[in-house]
């Protein structure tokens, strides 16, 4: 009979949604010994709950988290709230013992988030956090080429992460669905949402920041609240960019907004090395842009793999489809848990833990202080 992993879902938005998504479908395509269940759903909001429950088949609701923590029927807690939420539940979950897996970004600052790892550390609890773009396999598979070395020494990393949903003056700022153009609930804007996910995928795959020297814009500097009605100033960044230098003596450019009109989530990334280079497109997820210096001169050219086939060659992909048939973005999530369960199975740690998660808040911090000074700041 398998183990159960237990879940204990906060929130029931965009992430929770895709998280439950991930839980239902893992054990039907990765082999474990772990069944994770659905166990309970929990929001202020009874009726909203009672109705997400219902359609992704959590077996009961709580309406308080407090009371979802003191539960024995609950293994794990995914909290899936605004920002401003997540220490206050992460420090209860950890003196509780719960395992915890947490949205991104780890917190509102870094004094918080290295409370939160070591509660966490503490308390000896499993973790981890939601940058699921880790496990997209063409991101994935980048990462292990760079391994291997066939890019030789890098020189450049190059990413941004462009959208164009709060371009409208009318748009309100806080309450349901809009508290990420809130700061008391966000903490900061694109820095924190977007640039996020570029900067960790950024040390996961190239390795730590020293300094950084960015800029900030709030473009629409003041929106209606819109729990109050009231006019009140804007104090997220709508768009930000950075040039940074990594540890291992190349030069990172970011850059992220919200004000790029045509774009819904542009993300890209471009590696530069001695020997080849290679660009991601979060629109053409399951391919991997490539370039080899090595190839004889007259047939030099970009070539993209799709990163598809089985037997090892492509990460992750012979859990799914025959070769030649693409995954998409919810998969990402899927190959999280299924890590996450293996690691859990072993007693091991599986990144992004908590403590990874930090170093990507620390940069996130710098990005800001420097653009606040005008100055280069160490991280």
């Amino acid at each position: 009979m398998k183990k159960q992993l237990r879940i204990g879902m906060i929130g029931y938005g965009f992430m929770g949604r895709a998280h439950s998504n991930a839980y239902r479908k893992v054990g039907h395509f990765f082999n474990s010994n772990t069944e994770v269940v659905l166990q309970a759903a929990c929001a202020r909001n009874e009726g909203a709950i009672q109705a997400f429950a219902d359609n992704w088949g959590y077996a009961s609701i709580e309406t308080d988290w407090r009371k979802l923590l003191e539960r024995k029927d609950i293994d794990a807690i995914d909290i899936c709230t605004p920002n401003n939420l997540h220490k206050e539940i992460a420090l209860a979950a950890a003196a509780a013992g719960k395992t915890i897996l947490c949205e991104k970004p780890l917190a509102m600052n870094t004094a918080e988030g290295e409370e939160m790892c070591q509660a966490v550390e503490k308390a000896g609890v499993a973790n981890m956090v939601w940058y699921n773009y880790r496990r997209v396999p063409a991101v994935t598979f980048a990462k292990r080429l760079i391994e291997e070395g066939r890019l030789g020494r890098i020189y450049h990393y190059r990413a941004n992460f462009l959208q164009d949903w709060t371009i409208s003056e009318d748009l309100p700022q806080g309450g349901n669905a809009l508290w990420r153009l809130d700061a008391a609930a966000a903490g900061s804007g694109v820095t924190g949402d977007l640039l996020a996910h570029c900067i960790d995928t950024a040390l996961w795959i190239n390795g730590g920041i020293k300094d950084v020297t960015a800029m900030t814009e709030t473009f629409v500097k003041e929106r209606p609240h819109q729990l109050t009605g009231k006019m009140e100033k804007v104090s997220i960044d709508d768009a930000c960019t950075f040039m940074c230098h990594f540890g291992n003596g190349s030069l990172g450019l970011f850059e992220s907004t919200r004000y790029a009109r045509g774009h819904k989530a542009l993300y890209t990334f471009e590696i530069n090395g001695a020997d080849a280079s290679i660009k991601w497109d979060l629109h053409d997820l399951h391919r991997l842009q490539w370039f080899d210096h090595k190839v004889e001169g007259r047939l030099r050219a970009w070539s993209s793999i799709h990163v598809t086939d089985h037997g090892g060659d492509h990460p992750y992909m012979d859990k799914w489809w025959v070769p030649g048939l693409q995954i998409g973005y919810e998969h990402s999530f899927v190959h999280q848990v299924a890590d996450f369960v293996a690691g859990y199975e072993k007693g091991e740690a599986v990144g992004p833990t908590f403590r990874d998660a930090l170093e990507t808040q620390k940069v996130c911090d710098a990005v800001l202080d420097s653009a606040k000074s005008g100055q280069w700041k160490s991280v």
